[in-house]
Order: structure tokens, then C-alpha cells, then sequence
């Protein structure tokens, strides 16, 4: 990614937002790429260069508590429509208008489908990798969402959620980066159904130091650069993105999120990923399409990390989509 198509704005709210800005070429929209947990604006370094020698413009941020932006460690500041708020006037300062596509893998997903709720016409489309589409839940209890997925999965998913929300969890995380770094960018994907997803084995893995071979499809520069910025910033920011929802700030967030049949009208893509052992195409899947009226799904073979796992799948597929549109 290269330093010099980095710029910093600062929000309404006093946070500084630092970010990737390349401005389209003719008349190709804009791409507005979010990443999740735990990563920066470099997650999307083989998209960036691909749609950029495509002609479209892109504005790829590092966001909240990642990288070059700010890094609150105050809770309430992560609440979605207050991120989705920020990124809007981004894109204000910026002079996009209407003219966007958004792109979001994990928690960038979620802002994604926050910005679909409560900024839709800003926007041509919606793209989300790996997590669907996710409703306002003006409720949220951790405890019945893992009885629930052990019922239909077998094995918990989201227990993971109690060890990033703990007060401890980034010390321990930062004393013991590189067991942390292998299991959650793993060769194996299905180690997180042992190891990460059940409440307590992502604490025991981590605790014990235990590492694992690192994905192949991240290089070991890439992987030092990616570590780097990690470090640099500390995990407490990060694991706000868990805690935020965990204390249930989240929740009395989304009680004045409106909720609409169809939740999203503007065409909506959607990339499952079939070896991914949280995010299950079979729970994530049937609820996107039923919330999303024009809906365009696309399978690959792949865990989380389909957009480094599987680059040119990936690019070639939502090149196709935004071609269509």
C-alpha cells in the first residue's frame, strides 16, 4: 500500500481517521472498503491494486482503533451508527456523493449494513465478504445466541466474544502475539471449531502460548507488516469492537435504528465462505437474502480471509458485479 495515497480527516466527533484515497478515473463510482478484527486498510492490498488498475476510486480507511485513526479506548465510541456517521462525512470531505460502493469483510460488514440502514440512498450497492447481512438487535444475549448456534452448528460460535471482552484480554494477547496471530490467520481453518470458537479455548490457546502454521496465503513480509501496525496500536482499541456489543451498548444503539421489509433495496453482494467455521454460509446466507430484496451470492472455497485466501477469485467476481451494476 503506498504511503503517499494516504490522507487523515478529522470527524465531527474529534476523531482522526487515517486513509487510503485514490480518486476514479472517467466515470467509474467509488469503492469504499471496511475491514474487520483484527486488521487495518492493508487487509485490502490486493483489491486495492486491482480495482485501482481498473479506473475506480477508492477510499480505504483504517478503521477505528486500528492503524493510523484514532484509537479511543472508551466503549461507547465504537457504536456503529456513530462509525457509520464518521465514515459519511469522510466521504463528504471527500466530495463523494451517491456515486459509492460499500465493501465490508467482518466487523467492516456490519458497518456496512449499518450504513445500508441508515444511509442507503448515499449510496449505489452493498458488498459484504464472509459476514451477511446484520440487522439492528435492539436485544442481544450472548448466552442464548451460543446455545442457539451449538443447536444448529454442533459446536459453539461465538464464544470467543467472552475472552476479547475481557478486561485482560489485550495484555495477554499483546504477551502472546504470535500464538494470537496463527490462530486467528490459520492454515487450517477448522481449528477454530476446537480451538477458538467454544467459550475458554481461545483463552487456553493463547494463555498456553500455543501457534500454529500461519495461512500460506499470507506472505512473511506481509505478515510482519500486518503485526506491525498491530502491535504498534495495542489490542485494546480493537477488542472495543467486541465489547461494545457484549456490554450491550450496542444494543441501546440499534433501538433507533429503523427497522425495514425489505432492510436493504440497492443491489447487495454477498461472498460465503465455505470453510469458514464461525461464519457458516448456512446461518449467514438464508438471512441476507431474506433481508436484502436484490441479492447476488457467490460461494468460494475458502475460510475467513477470502479476500487474501482467494484474491483473484474474489476480485474477479466483484469486478463482474460492479461491472453488472
Amino acid at each position: 500500500m503506498d504511503p503517499s495515497l494516504y490522507k487523515d480527516f478529522k470527524t465531527s466527533r474529534g476523531l482522526n481517521y487515517h486513509y487510503l484515497a485514490v480518486p476514479p478515473l472517467q466515470d467509474k463510482p467509488y469503492l469504499l472498503f471496511l475491514h474487520g478484527f483484527p486488521s487495518t486498510s492493508y487487509d485490502w492490498r490486493h483489491q486495492v491494486a486491482y480495482f485501482k488498475d481498473l479506473g475506480y476510486g477508492l477510499i480505504v480507511p483504517d478503521m477505528l482503533g486500528y492503524g493510523g485513526t484514532s484509537i479511543p479506548t472508551d466503549v461507547e465510541l465504537y457504536r456503529k451508527s456513530l462509525i457509520s456517521r464518521d465514515l459519511v462525512e469522510l466521504l463528504d470531505a471527500e466530495g463523494v456523493d451517491k456515486q459509492c460502493i460499500v465493501i465490508g469483510h467482518d466487523w467492516g460488514s456490519g458497518i456496512t449494513s449499518r450504513l445500508a440502514d441508515l444511509y442507503e440512498d448515499r449510496f449505489i450497492a452493498f458488498a459484504l465478504l464472509a459476514v451477511g447481512y446484520s440487522p439492528p438487535r435492539p436485544v442481544f444475549d450472548l448466552e442464548k445466541l451460543l446455545e442457539y448456534t451449538k443447536k444448529v452448528a454442533g459446536y459453539e460460535l461465538f464464544g470467543y466474544w467472552k475472552f476479547f471482552s475481557a478486561p485482560d484480554a489485550p495484555e495477554l494477547i499483546e504477551k502472546n502475539f504470535d500464538s494470537f496471530f496463527s490462530i486467528l490467520y490459520p492454515e487450517d481453518p477448522s481449528l477454530w471449531i476446537t480451538d477458538m470458537a467454544p467459550t475458554g479455548t481461545l483463552r487456553a490457546w493463547i494463555e498456553s502460548g500455543r501457534t500454529t502454521a500461519v495461512g500460506s496465503w499470507i506472505t512473511e513480509e506481509e505478515r510482519k507488516i500486518h503485526s506491525g501496525e498491530l502491535r504498534k496500536g495495542g489490542l485494546t482499541g480493537p477488542t472495543c469492537w467486541y465489547k461494545v456489543t457484549t456490554s450491550g451498548i450496542q444494543s441501546d444503539d440499534d433501538k433507533d435504528i429503523p427497522v425495514r421489509s425489505p432492510a436493504v433495496s440497492k443491489p447487495v453482494f454477498f461472498g460465503a465462505t465455505r470453510r469458514d467455521a464461525i461464519c457458516l454460509p448456512k446461518l449467514q446466507t438464508p438471512a441476507t437474502t431474506h433481508a436484502c430484496s436484490n441479492v447476488t451470492v457467490r460461494e468460494f472455497d475458502s475460510g475467513h480471509w477470502v479476500q487474501l485466501e482467494r484474491k483473484d477469485e474474489v476480485n474477479k467476481e466483484l469486478g463482474s458485479w460492479l461491472a453488472s451494476l
